[in-house]
């Protein structure tokens, strides 16, 4: 009997039923083969390892087109080879019973020249730079100075909206479930979104109604692949890595909820501000609002909630309402078990941040689950030696 009853229920979401409600949240892993950004058998080994029956998986960022493209390393779902590399990992995730959702992404701004040359510049809602501090990655994997972005015409818009909706059509064909547009941290849809970044004199820009009606469309745009009970949505109220902010919050994303929830969609995934420059954080900072508390009565479907929960705080938060799912990120970078490990009050492996990022099995897909790791101790055991381990203690 588990400690978590509420992160153990069932759960419906659109026509699709949940075992639990331990979501594996969208995490950039930065190893896609090359060239071409394609999925391989070692992705395959990664998620199929982490799925459980009836676990939503929701994939890494996923670069709709080679203009929305910002890291190296990162896959794609434009190319025909991306679509076979990703069959891949659908069919691992599916043999365990999982099911799985490609988030869709551009970068917009938070790219660089260099990793999509006849592109040109990246793009955004308005010609203004990243000046927080942070830096872009060329692909040359340097750390270089973000550069003045192109702002999208409006005449270009319909293509962009496009390219998300192929990027669906490919979905599908690779055999996802359903697939989430990623709205969230800085990039594209976001940049749209937020009147920091926006400063359009268009129809996409100035009231909120004006700059959310970009992710509106593209939503709508994606709907006629899956349908509204296959198609997630991922905000990002309050956070301010890559230089993102906005004047009023509260009425955006009240807005922007407001009207997913009018079209149905499969779930609102909300991203808690308290984690900080996403992976550089070290630590939590409960100073800053609570977005589930704040937004979940704007939104009638499925919230899902991520952000440095803890199983105990993923039951707190689902046992009151203020989520009905809980996505989990470092946790499953170190925890292929993390399911078993939160049923059974398990310790868990401490992720090893530098191997976040690019690379191949280490840090990646050599984690032990708590069997491989009971074998290990005990064969050290045998040996007469003191058991080490790979689980934090």
């Amino acid at each position: 009997m588990s400690n978590y009853p509420h992160l153990f229920s069932p759960l419906q979401i659109g026509d699709l039923t949940l075992a639990h409600r331990i979501v594996m949240a969208p995490l950039t892993r930065l190893r896609s083969s090359q060239p071409g950004d394609i999925p391989s058998d070692l992705n395959a080994e990664y998620y199929g390892q982490r799925a459980t029956e009836g676990g939503l998986i929701v994939t890494e960022a996923t670069n709709i087109s080679l203009e929305g493209k910002g890291m190296p390393g990162a896959p794609g779902i434009y190319s025909a080879a991306q679509i076979e590399g990703w069959k891949l990992v659908t069919q691992a995730v599916h043999d365990k019973g999982g099911i799985i959702f490609l988030q869709i992404w551009h970068t917009g701004r938070a790219s660089h020249s260099s990793l999509h040359p006849e592109a040109g510049l990246p793009v955004s809602a308005s010609a203004l730079a990243i000046n927080d501090g942070s830096r872009a990655t060329n692909a040359e994997g340097q750390r270089v100075d973000f550069e003045v972005p192109r702002a999208l015409e409006t005449g270009e818009l319909p293509r962009l909206i496009a390219d998300y909706r192929q990027a669906a059509r490919n979905a599908k064909e690779a055999g996802f479930d359903g697939v989430e547009v990623h709205s969230a941290n800085g990039y594209l849809l976001n940049q749209f979104l937020e009147d920091s970044t926006n400063r359009r004199t268009d129809s996409y820009g100035g009231s909120i109604e004006n700059r959310a009606r970009l992710l509106m469309e593209v939503v709508d745009a994606v709907f006629e692949v899956w349908g509204n009970e296959r198609v997630a949505v991922r905000l990002s109220p309050y956070v301010t890595y890559a230089d993102m902010g906005d004047s009023d919050p509260i009425a955006l994303y009240s807005y922007v909820l407001g009207e997913l929830s009018k079209r149905g969609i499969a779930f609102a995934h909300v991203v808690e501000p308290r984690v900080g420059r996403a992976s550089q954080a070290t630590t939590l900072d409960h100073s800053l609002p609570e977005t589930a508390k704040l937004f979940r009565k704007a939104f009638a479907g499925v919230f899902v909630t991520a952000g440095g929960y803890s199983a105990e705080d993923a039951e707190g938060a689902i046992a009151p309402g203020y989520a009905d799912a809980v996505a989990f990120g470092r946790p499953f970078i170190a925890n292929p078990d993390l399911v078993e490990r939160f049923r059974t009050g398990s310790t868990l492996n401490v992720p090893e941040r530098t191997t976040f990022y690019g690379g191949a099995e280490k840090g990646y897909t050599d984690y032990p689950t708590i069997e491989q790791a009971g074998l290990e101790e005990a064969g050290q055991e045998q040996a007469g030696e003191e058991p080490t381990g790979a689980i934090a203690r």
